[in-house]
């Protein structure tokens, strides 16, 4: 899946302007507070948070599996889509196939690799085709999660974005479908110097409406998918676009297209046939490429750079600015269709550089090798805040939760949090393929609540399992971008066991977590 300071650098707020700021805001706070005492809450069977990519996918499942069910999904935007509502820069596409990215029950049609406006059409179909609408409430935040053994009930209580008036729901079980990053800013690091710069600074995850970019130089901070995806989509614009990197990173090349899709087509075959087919041929591609990039990692390494260099020609620097240090699959990597982004430097409208930022002059950014790189605006594709839960205060009987004291089980539900199950997708495959699975699994969880006559299930660590190792989310050396790696300590631990963590193996994962056994000790009922 793809992925994302402000649009200009920041101004201090003069003091007075502040204070006055500060006093209001405490009066609505007041306010709202007074007002949310009074406010009768809705209750629902189940609340599902977000209507992006996950909880839309979710939600037909509920419908499909356990029907009668009643639930709502609260969304802090004005729309549906999540990321692919949110971030607006130019060119924003998937960097996984619309086969396996897109649900399972809903045949993808167009071109593999799709653009925003291609995968939110795709969405509103599932959305109208199964009447999801109704149970959507947009422009709702949350600002806390409450839940009560006692009334074995979870209590959220949110506020209207456009109006600020609170809202309460009661569930009786919470599914988290928010992703795990941070939609209201991105990621940027705070480079000395920034402040001088006389340009723009942009953020493609709070792209500009109003930025114009014709005939500027135009610098492009980072390597990853969304520098890949962002500069082939400006340079014709642009007087010229710079790719600033500090280590290289991998890329796959390719068309932007299925043979074996188009092959079906020709011979009219149904596209619900076609989109199980082409979702097999490319997971089994994908668990193949997977274990070649384990056990023969210099020769996935010389064939990924092997293509970029075809299409660069013999004299471009490959081993400089395309040959990344780390073994391939420690990082994700990202697809570029039809060698857009290499086509773009060939061609001399884009270049690459691979050095260190000094600081940000007037004029540009001066490197740590001295080089001075001119330009009009800056946009840093630096990545994303991570956000593990939303930025909601979660409280578990009064006491506030700290999810990176829990361990997980199979990376959707935490010891010591009842009721809540949690969608993480996956980083080598596409998202979506864990949303259908989590959905499933909770889908069955709730069957069996029902026929015990449940109202409460947490999990919690087995005797068996209390000399087992605790460690990190996941293991640094095994995947190790940089989002994760700067807030691990927000992610829940997992132990040595598989039960015990989110392997990221989907091979592996649609075969257990099916079979996961729902009366195992892990899993407490009351």
């Amino acid at each position: 899946m793809i992925m994302p300071v402000a649009e200009e650098t920041r101004r201090p707020i003069k003091d007075g302007h502040k204070d006055k700021q500060g006093i209001e805001a405490t009066m609505n706070v007041a306010v709202r507070s007074h007002a949310t005492a009074k406010q009768a809450s809705e209750h629902f069977d189940v609340l599902i948070v977000g209507a992006g990519i996950s909880g839309i996918g979710s939600a037909y499942h509920i419908q499909k599996q356990l029907p009668g069910t009643s639930y709502v999904i609260l969304e802090t935007q004005e729309t549906f889509g999540g990321t692919w509502s949110t971030h607006r820069y130019p060119g924003i596409r998937s960097d996984s196939d619309l086969h396996t990215f897109g649900y399972s029950f809903k045949p993808w049609v167009g071109p593999p690799i799709a653009t925003a406006e291609e995968i939110l059409s795709y969405m509103k179909e599932v959305i109208d085709e199964n009447d999801i609408a109704k149970h959507i409430r947009y422009k709702h935040k949350i600002n806390s999660a409450s839940w009560s053994s006692e009334q074995n009930l979870w209590t959220i209580d949110a506020v209207t974005t456009d109006t600020g008036e609170p809202r309460t729901f009661t569930a009786n079980f919470l599914w988290m479908c928010q992703g795990y990053y941070r939609h209201s800013e991105g990621y940027t690091p705070e480079w000395k110097g920034m402040d001088r710069f006389k340009g723009r600074i942009v953020h493609p995850q709070t792209w500009p409406d109003d930025i114009d970019l014709t005939n500027k130089k135009v610098v492009v901070i980072g390597s990853g998918a969304t520098a890949a995806t962002l500069v082939p989509n400006i340079t014709d614009k642009c007087a010229h676009v710079t790719m600033l990197q500090r280590s290289p990173t991998y890329f796959r090349l390719g068309r932007n297209a299925i043979e074996i899709a188009e092959e079906l087509r020709r011979l009219q075959v149904d596209e619900a046939w076609i989109h199980e087919i082409v979702r097999r041929k490319i997971l089994f591609e994908q668990d193949a490429f997977t274990k070649l990039c384990v056990s023969k990692p210099e020769q996935v390494k010389k064939e990924l750079i092997g293509q970029i260099s075809a299409v660069l020609g013999p004299d471009y620097d490959v081993e400089t600015h395309f040959t990344p240090k780390y073994r391939p699959w420690r990082q994700r990597i990202a697809f570029v269709p039809d060698a857009d982004l290499f086509k773009g430097i060939a061609s001399g409208k884009a270049s690459v550089v691979t050095d260190e930022i000094e600081c940000f002059v007037e004029n540009g950014i001066q490197l740590k090798s001295g080089k001075l790189l001119e330009a009009d605006v800056i946009v840093t594709a630096t990545g994303f805040n991570l956000a593990a839960l939303g930025d909601i205060a979660f409280e578990i009987d009064g006491k506030p939760l700290a999810f990176g004291d829990t361990v997980t089980y199979r990376g959707m539900m935490f010891t010591g949090v009842p009721n809540m199950v949690w969608v993480f997708g996956y980083f080598r495959a596409s998202w979506t393929l864990r949303v259908d699975l989590v959905a499933d699994f909770v889908c069955r969880l709730l069957g069996h609540m029902k026929a015990k006559g449940a109202k409460k299930v947490e999990v919690k660590l087995r005797p068996e399992d209390h000399n087992m190792p605790i460690l990190p989310w996941i293991d640094p050396e095994n995947f190790n971008p940089g989002y994760m790696m700067r807030n691990m300590n927000l992610l829940p631990k997992r132990g040595d066991k598989p039960e015990w963590q989110h392997s990221q193996d989907y091979w592996t994962e649609k075969d257990e977590i099916p079979k996961t056994d729902l009366d195992d000790k892990a899993f407490v009922y009351s």
